[in-house]
């Protein structure tokens, strides 16, 4: 049983969630709020296994509720929920420790995927997100190079994990050995100065690397 907190400003989100997780079995919304201010009580009366948390709420947004989980040292998989505008603050987010995002109108079957990832030590990038992230910081870059040099092969890899895939299917896709694209991930990560890939993913993109 996966035991979730939900932080949800909007009440008809927040019950429709909520509902719908709790008609699934291995779900179990243990509480829900409306604001971060209460959402971090009840995370630390409910010791959830995961978090879905809202950006843009009143009191306390997610950008604060992922900074005091930071200073609390909670490693908590956070999965943050976004609109197509909120781009910027979901880089901020990532930056703060969430493990993922998704944007609210996805369907039931890819939020489950999503916690299920989460749930088992992964991270969830939503590749239409991540693509506009990335035409975001592209409007926004300089001309000058950029500063870490991935080799085409790390380049490839790197797209792949941008667009949600597992070690073992780049291996597939690549026709390559699954150990030889699990060293290729933790030369790009090291590479990026990233403590996972969906760090590493956001700061290539800054970069312009992918």
């Amino acid at each position: 049983m996966i035991k979730i907190v939900l932080v949800e400003d909007q009440q008809l989100v927040r019950e429709g969630i909520s509902t719908l997780l709790q008609l699934r079995p291995g779900y179990q919304v243990v509480a829900t709020a409306e604001d971060g201010r209460i959402g971090l009580d009840m995370i630390q009366r409910h010791q959830p296994d995961l978090v879905l948390l809202d950006i843009r709420m009143p009191v306390m947004g997610g950008i604060e509720v992922l900074a005091a989980l930071q200073q609390q040292r909670h490693h908590l998989p956070v999965l943050v929920l976004t609109t197509f505008d909120d781009h910027e603050l979901v880089r901020q987010c990532i930056e703060l420790g969430a493990k993922g995002y998704l944007r609210k109108d996805v369907g039931l079957d890819e939020l489950l995927a999503a916690i299920d990832t989460l749930h088992a030590g992964g991270e969830w990038l939503q590749p239409a997100l991540t693509q506009r992230i990335q035409r975001y910081q592209q409007s926004q870059r300089n001309t000058l190079s950029p500063a870490v040099k991935l080799t085409t092969a790390e380049v490839r890899v790197l797209r792949l994990v941008a667009a949600g895939h597992s070690n073992q299917e780049i291996a597939r896709a690549l026709h390559r050995a699954p150990g030889t694209v699990r060293n290729q991930v933790s030369a790009i990560l090291e590479k990026l100065e990233a403590r996972d890939r969906t760090q590493a993913v956001l700061r290539a993109i800054d970069q312009g690397l992918i």
